[in-house]
């Protein structure tokens, strides 16, 4: 008895290159030698379909006897049935599959009456293409580095297809003709397919970064069938880019200066494609960048923000320059860098400012208008701090009365420090029409009179300029501005009065007072100061010299009495007074005083008709006088004045009885009031009394 495994290994198969399946069976029948019987049939072949007959194969000796009876020993008879009778085999209710027979053994013992024969059949199960090929996953995923080189192998799952030979898998291949990619199959030496995804051109994952592609397995079957599969190739980053600007390497933003602290400039915003770490960029300030710049401007080290940190200036700088650098933060990191200029923008934020130059500084001796114009305007002077030319914080101006018409005062200059139209300033002066402002060059004015100029009539003038620029809104600045007119001798002194009427008693004693002149002289300063003196003249019947009945103070103008004045000598003296400033020249000015010496009783009346003799005097009376014969007429003189020459004329007595003469009180004629006796008598003596009117009187 013999013992026979039989194997059927699919990998001699394929190395044979067959499409079919060598079915086995040993059978033993009588005789000493063994025969090789081979059969053809497909696999999946009906239940009982015939493979072949034994007997038409096999002759025991050269009679060619055929054997009588087929045994099977130790064979499943559910993959091929046998006839013992005449060897017929056919498909058994297992049928046939190539791909379960791969790997099944069969023993086979064949036995006979008398003699045997050891039978060797050979079944090839032909493979029908009954099987697709199939991918092990419906989505394959793979990564590739961006800096792979060309050429470079990613190893791939290979698809399994359960045929063989022709009908196995024969080729992988991606749907995608234009693909950096191409899949190889091959063959190991061991027999084993692999598949390799095989890089054709270089890659940039920023450009894109993944591939989803389609994988085609197909066999070799008529017609053939395939399989496909999602081949999603992730592209993975290398630091290959560096960090780039959206606005370049330079960017210019404008700002303006009144735009409050984190305001926005600009939103750098750096951008890497580079994934993870190699496309993570941190901002920061270049070396370059001055500190004054890092002070005002802030930059987010994140998000590339550049934000308003300080208040800015246009007047104080209107540029900054910012070098921005942008680094990633992979290995070798890559950086780049921006510069960014941020002008600033003006704004109508400052009000026009106002320089006044006066042209004659106070207290500085005023010099001609044409030179103090000629030293402001650019002149050496123009910067002495006490002469003409000098700016004044007080914004005073000297300027001479009787100053010419069009004469300068001042140079203003007006500046703004905005710049276009918030710059550009317009300037009005307003107070009194005596001044008006002419235009001079760009930003500058001249303050020039435009009439004439009394100090006396005015001092000074509160002038107002005003400077307002064009912005929107306007912005404006209001100056005062103080113009003192300075004194000039152009006015003589005035008395109080033309003519002064003085009085003075007669008798009086030296150095008595006798009145107090006054001159005014409205300018300033020498030219307002007056002095007096007496005009020279002669008085009186002697023709002496006026100087010496009377004295002026030349200071306070006070007269006195140099003499003692005698009324019936000097009634009147009439003086000649000059008062004098202290200009030079000096001006005058002339007034009369009119001196009247006040009569006093210093004189008793003084009878001159009749005449006297021993203070008596003889009048004439006829014997036959008739009533109201006039005796006389007394006369009398005084040489005192009004009342104090008012004379009255009293009868004291008489001896001839009362009533007997009449004497009239003012006229002073004596009348005979009776008639006289025929005879003749001793001569009649009346006392007679004069009196004047003073007091007391005489």
């Amino acid at each position: 008895m013999s013992h026979w495994r039989l194997r059927f290994p699919t990998d001699t198969l394929h190395r044979a290159g067959l499409g079919s399946l060598l079915l086995l069976l040993l059978l033993l029948v009588s005789g000493s030698c063994t025969e090789t019987v081979n059969f053809l049939t497909y696999e999946e072949e009906a239940l009982g379909t015939s493979i072949g007959v034994l007997s038409d194969h096999i002759l025991f000796n050269s009679q060619r006897e055929v054997p009588g009876q087929f045994r099977l020993i130790k064979f499943n008879s559910s993959l091929i049935q046998m006839q013992e009778g005449d060897g017929q085999l056919t498909v058994g209710d297992a049928g046939l599959d190539r791909e379960r027979l791969c790997s099944q053994a069969f023993d086979v013992v064949s036995f006979w009456q008398e003699r045997f024969q050891l039978v060797h059949v050979e079944v090839e199960v032909r493979d029908i293409n009954h099987h697709a090929p199939r991918f092990p996953r419906a989505q394959i995923p793979v990564e590739v580095s961006e800096g792979a080189a060309v050429g470079t192998r990613i190893p791939l799952e290979v698809p399994v297809d359960e045929d063989v030979g022709a009908n196995g898998l024969q080729s992988v291949r991606l749907a995608e003709p234009h693909s950096p990619f191409r899949v190889e199959l091959q063959t190991r030496a061991d027999g084993a397919q692999c598949a390799d995804l095989v890089l054709l051109q270089e890659l940039d994952r920023e450009s894109q970064a993944a591939y989803n592609l389609e994988l085609v397995a197909q066999d070799g079957g008529r017609p053939p069938r395939s399989a496909t599969a999602a081949l999603s190739v992730r592209v993975l980053d290398a630091n290959d880019h560096s960090p780039a600007f959206p606005q370049g390497a330079v960017a210019e933003v404008e700002l303006a200066e009144d735009a409050p602290v984190g305001s926005l400039l600009l939103d750098l915003d750096a951008a890497d494609p580079d994934e993870g770490p190699n496309g993570d960029v941190v901002f920061a300030f270049g070396s370059r960048t001055p500190p004054e710049a890092r002070r005002l401007f802030r930059l987010d080290p994140r998000s590339g923000r550049l934000t308003l940190a300080g208040s800015v200036d246009y007047e104080r700088q209107d540029t900054y320059e910012l070098d921005v650098r942008a680094q990633d933060r992979g290995p070798g990191p890559r950086a780049a860098t921006c510069k960014v200029i941020v002008r600033i923008r003006d704004v109508s934020d400052n009000a026009p400012d106002i320089a006044i130059t006066p042209l004659a500084a106070p207290g500085a001796p005023v010099a001609s208008p044409f030179a103090a114009a000629t030293a402001t305007l650019g002149g050496a002077d123009a910067t002495s701090s006490t002469g003409p030319g000098t700016p004044e914080a007080g914004a005073i101006s000297l300027v001479p009365e009787g100053t010419a018409h069009e004469s300068l005062v001042a140079l203003v200059s007006t500046s703004d420090r905005d710049s276009g139209a918030n710059g550009q300033v317009r300037c009005a002066l307003y107070g009194h029409e005596h001044f008006r402002l002419q235009p001079a060059y760009a930003g500058s004015y001249l303050v020039v009179t435009a009439g004439s100029l009394d100090r006396e009539r005015i001092a000074e003038y509160n002038l107002t300029l005003v400077a307002e620029d064009r912005g929107a809104p306007p912005l404006r600045t209001v100056r005062p501005y103080l113009v003192r007119v300075s004194d000039e001798n152009d006015n003589e002194p005035l008395f109080t009065r033309p003519v002064y009427e003085v009085s003075v008693r007669e008798n009086n004693p030296p150095g008595a007072y006798l009145a107090t002149v006054a001159a005014r002289d409205p300018d300033l300063g020498r030219n307002g100061q007056v002095t007096y003196r007496l005009l020279e003249a002669e008085v009186g019947r002697a023709g002496g010299a006026v100087s010496t009945y009377v004295s002026l103070d030349p200071v306070t103008g006070e007269l006195h009495a140099r003499r003692c004045f005698d009324r019936e000598e000097l009634a009147e003296l009439r003086l000649g007074l000059e008062a004098l400033d202290g200009g030079s020249p000096p001006l005058r000015g002339r007034a009369v005083v009119r001196l009247h010496v006040e009569d006093q009783n210093d004189h008793a009346p003084r009878l001159v008709t009749p005449s006297l003799v021993s203070d008596s005097a003889q009048a004439p009376l006829p014997r036959d006088a008739p009533l109201g014969y006039l005796l006389t007429r007394l006369q009398a003189r005084d040489a005192d004045q009004d009342l104090n020459a008012e004379l009255t004329y009293i009868q004291l007595r008489s001896d001839c009885g009362p009533g007997a003469l009449a004497l009239h009180p003012t006229t002073g004629e004596l009348s005979l009031q009776c008639r006289l006796s025929p005879q003749p008598a001793d001569p009649l003596t009346a006392a007679v009394v004069v009196r004047d009117g003073g007091r007391p009187a005489r």
